[in-house]
C-alpha cells in the first residue's frame, strides 16, 4: 500500500496501527508539506501540490492508495476531487484523534474511513 501523507509526520506507532487496521503493509510512505496561501487562489496551489506526487497514471489507477488528508477542510475537499479524478474512486482516509489527557497533545489513528463505501451507499438513496 502507498500512504500519501498530507498532514503532520506519522509516528512508528501510528504507522503500525494503520497497517493493523488495513491489514496491508505500507510499502511506500510519501509525505508532502501542505501550506496554501489564503491570499492566492487555491486551484493553482493544488496543482502544484499534486504535481509533487511521483505516481504514474497506471499507479493512480491500480495501486492501493491510502490518504492522510490535510487539516484545512477546503484543501482536503479539493484534493479529494483531484484524486477521485485520477483514481476513478474515492481513496480511503486516515482519521486521527487526540489522545485524551495527553500532555503535550498526541494523536492516535482512530479509524480508516472508506469514502468509496460511503459514496456507494449514498447513491442508493438517490432513488
Amino acid at each position: 500500500m502507498i500512504l500519501l501523507n498530507f498532514s503532520h509526520p506519522l509516528t512508528p506507532e501510528q504507522l503500525a496501527r494503520i497497517e493493523a487496521l488495513t491489514g496491508q503493509p505500507i510499502d511506500q510512505h510519501l509525505s508532502f508539506k501542505v501550506h496554501f496561501s489564503n491570499a492566492e487562489p487555491f486551484l493553482p496551489q493544488l496543482a502544484a501540490l499534486v504535481a509533487q506526487i511521483p505516481l504514474t497514471p497506471e499507479q493512480w489507477q491500480s495501486a492501493s492508495l491510502l490518504v492522510n488528508p490535510p487539516s484545512l477542510n477546503f484543501i482536503t475537499a479539493l484534493l479529494l476531487a483531484e484524486l477521485h479524478g485520477r483514481m476513478g474512486y474515492f481513496p480511503p482516509l486516515v482519521r486521527l484523534a487526540p489522545v485524551e489527557g495527553s500532555l503535550p497533545p498526541r494523536y492516535q489513528v482512530a479509524e480508516i474511513l472508506n469514502l468509496q463505501a460511503v459514496r456507494d451507499a449514498a447513491r442508493k438513496q438517490r432513488y
